[in-house]
C-alpha cells in the first residue's frame, strides 16, 4: 500500500491492552507452519532462525486462551507441527481485519495533510520475558494487599500479590481477562523443597535450553499449551538440567505483575 516513501502504509497489530501483540510477521509464521507442518521449515521460509520461530510460536500460545500451534519435539532438524482450529481462526480474523484496515487507509490517504502524525500512537512494550494470558478466578484479601488468582487453563493457576488499590484500578474480578507478566530472572527451578510455601509452583518439562558461560535461558512446557522461560546463573538450581528433564518452577506471588485490556 506504499507508492512512495512519503505515503502511508498500514501495518495491522492486534493487541490486548498494548501487551499481547500479534502482527503480520507472526501471522505469516502461522501460515507457514500450517502449509509446511514444521516449525523449522516455516522458520526457513520466513527468514527466521529456528530459535526466533520457536519463540514466536511460544508467545502466540501463551497469549491466547488456547494453543494456536501444536508441536511435537524435533529441534532444528525438524518435527511435526500443526496449526490448531483456534490458530486457523486467528489467521482468518487477522487477514479479514487487515483487508478492512487497508481499505480504510486507502480512503484516508487522499484526505490527510500535515496532521497525519496525530493518527499514530506508541504501543506499550515490556521487557518481561513471560506474558501469560488467563482469566481471574478469585480475589482474596481485604487489607492493603490482595491475592489475585489467574486461571491459565487446564487446572493451571498463577497467583499474584498486588495492592488492593491496583485491584480496584484494574477492575479485577472473577471472569475478567488479565495478563501475567513475569521476568525470567524471577523464575526459579527447584528439584527440592526450597522456597516459600506461598510461592507459585508450576510443574513442567524443559523443552529448550540455550546456555553461555554466565547464564542460561531455559524454557519449560507447562500444561494448557503454555510455556515459561527462566534465566539461570551457574550454581542455580536447575543449571545442569538438560532438555527433557521434569522440574518445578517457583515464582513468588509478589513477582507477578498483572495487566488488563
Amino acid at each position: 500500500m506504499t507508492s512512495s516513501e512519503a505515503d502511508f502504509s498500514a501495518s495491522l497489530i492486534l493487541k490486548r491492552g498494548g501487551l499481547a501483540r500479534v502482527g503480520l510477521e507472526r501471522i505469516a509464521l502461522l501460515e507457514a507452519v500450517a502449509r509446511l507442518g514444521s516449525i523449522s521449515a516455516a522458520a526457513k521460509e520466513a527468514g527466521l532462525s529456528y530459535k526466533g520461530a520457536w519463540d514466536g510460536v511460544q508467545a502466540l500460545n501463551n497469549l491466547f486462551d488456547a494453543p494456536l500451534v501444536s508441536a511435537a519435539p524435533g529441534g532444528k532438524s525438524g518435527g511435526t507441527a500443526q496449526v490448531t482450529a483456534r490458530g486457523q481462526a486467528v489467521i482468518r480474523a487477522f487477514r479479514a481485519a487487515e483487508r478492512e484496515v487497508g481499505a480504510a487507509f486507502a480512503r484516508l490517504e487522499a484526505d490527510l495533510s500535515g496532521d497525519a502524525e496525530l493518527l499514530w500512537s506508541l504501543g506499550l512494550r515490556t521487557s518481561a520475558r513471560n506474558a501469560l494470558r488467563g482469566l481471574v478466578s478469585g480475589v482474596e484479601g481485604n487489607g492493603v494487599t490482595a491475592t489475585v488468582t489467574l486461571s491459565l487453563g487446564e487446572d493451571l493457576f498463577l497467583r499474584a500479590s498486588i495492592t488492593r488499590r491496583s485491584v480496584e484500578d484494574l477492575d479485577l474480578a472473577p471472569g475478567r481477562p488479565a495478563i501475567a507478566l513475569i521476568k525470567s530472572s524471577f523464575v526459579r527451578l527447584d528439584e527440592g523443597s526450597q522456597g516459600s510455601e506461598s510461592d507459585n509452583r508450576l510443574s513442567g518439562k524443559i523443552v529448550d535450553r540455550e546456555a553461555g558461560e554466565a547464564s542460561a535461558e531455559v524454557t519449560l512446557a507447562l500444561s494448557a499449551g503454555k510455556t515459561l522461560t527462566a534465566t539461570l546463573k551457574p550454581g542455580d538450581a536447575g543449571w545442569d538440567l538438560a532438555v527433557g528433564a521434569k522440574v518445578e518452577a517457583r515464582i513468588a506471588a509478589s513477582d507477578v505483575i498483572l495487566a488488563v485490556d
